[in-house]
């Protein structure tokens, strides 16, 4: 059966601020989808990360589908009433659109798909961060799909022998979508030298060299280049099948570890540790730290199973002790060097007109004359 995954998430209203949206916006977003959702779609998943809601849908209609936007666009429209009801913070904060005008790209929310023929077993894992941008994923992508040290089925399954491709967006180009398609194992030089800049090139799809299945996809909307000031961080979604020709449930997660260090935190304006957490939870110190969530399913003929949230394990209890840790050493920094963005990447507009003010009183002095 040919199905497809769609997730379209996005901030339509915050309890106490950029905490968590509140099951009452969740249930009232939740029963649109299921009241008008019958004849479109064969079954669907909702939850939060952060002040986020997330729709992941799973339909027959392939990707970029009118009808299965305009159906997550108008369940944010009616959650984002109920938010000015409430008078949550935020309300449909990241609806930088008036009007749906066929697709939600480029009106806001994050948005990641999948299309493929479905496996006897077909086994994926549904990712959301709040709190940072669409490059957050990088690492951990490349890790999974391009380094034995993390992906041990690169080396032991023959599944994986030929390796993956990296479709990699440039996310700074506005005049259409400007991508490029590199090769790993043989380019995986290549394929470091862009995703190390974070904030100007994002992976958006990765394909099985073996079978030419795509095996993940990444949402790449960022939100500053659509409005053209600071609305909130981008907060993106991944979908990523696993097993198989894939790496491993495990091998997929593994480099999660880390927390590195991503663009988000307060304001969108600062670097922090991105800490793998249990669904549906919410946003605290610093208006943060970034953070990262990770549902697994099966999907078999057009239906989800259960899902299981793979971040509620002891064994991430010790990860975020220690990510907790670097979040709390890095902002021991504050605005100082590397503990902020730097100026071009900056969100939110307060600082850039501080600094034409003060860029005006800059004087050249003169050079001493030098005495004969």
């Amino acid at each position: 059966m040919r199905i497809t995954l769609t997730v379209i998430k996005a901030d339509i209203g915050s309890i106490g601020g950029h905490i968590k949206p509140g099951e009452r916006l969740k249930s009232r977003v939740r029963d649109f989808i299921k009241d008008k959702g019958t004849k479109l779609i064969h079954d669907f998943y909702l939850s939060s990360t952060g002040d986020d809601i997330a729709i992941l849908m799973c339909h027959s209609r392939g990707e970029g589908d009118a009808d299965i936007h305009k159906l997550a666009w108008d369940a944010f429209i009616a959650g984002t009433e109920l938010a000015k009801e409430m008078g949550l913070y935020g309300a449909g904060q990241d609806l930088l659109k008036d009007a749906f005008s066929g697709n939600v790209r480029g009106m806001g929310p994050a948005v990641a798909e999948l299309e493929f023929d479905e496996r006897p077993n077909e086994p994926f894992l549904f990712f959301a961060a709040d709190k940072t941008d669409p490059g957050a994923y990088n690492l951990p992508v490349f890790l999974s799909y391009s380094d034995p040290m993390y992906n041990s089925g690169l080396i032991l399954s023959p599944h994986m022998a030929k390796g993956f491709d990296f479709h990699i967006m440039d996310v700074s180009h506005l005049k259409g979508d400007r991508v490029i398609v590199l090769g790993a194992p043989e380019q995986v030089y290549d394929i470091a030298a862009l995703l190390r800049d974070n904030q100007r090139f994002v992976v958006e799809k990765v394909y099985s060299r073996t079978t030419a299945e795509v095996a993940t996809s990444i949402s790449t909307t960022r939100l500053h280049n659509i409005a053209g000031k600071y609305t909130g961080k981008d907060d993106p979604v991944m979908l990523s099948r696993v097993q198989g020709a894939f790496p491993a449930c495990g091998e997929a997660l593994s480099p999660f570890v880390k927390g590195h260090l991503v663009a988000g935190f307060m304001r969108g304006s600062h670097n922090g540790p991105l800490m793998p957490v249990k669904q549906n939870q919410s946003i605290s110190y610093f208006d943060g730290p970034p953070v990262v969530s990770c549902a697994a399913f099966c999907v078999h003929e057009g239906r989800l199973t259960e899902a299981a949230d793979v971040f509620d394990h002891p064994f991430w209890d010790h990860v975020r002790a220690k990510v907790s840790q670097k979040a709390i050493d890095i902002r021991d920094q504050g605005f100082s060097g590397p503990a902020m963005l730097g100026y071009d990447e900056l969100e939110y507009g307060g600082i850039v007109e501080r600094l034409k003010k003060i860029d005006k009183k800059f004087k050249v002095r003169k050079p001493p004359i030098e005495s004969k």
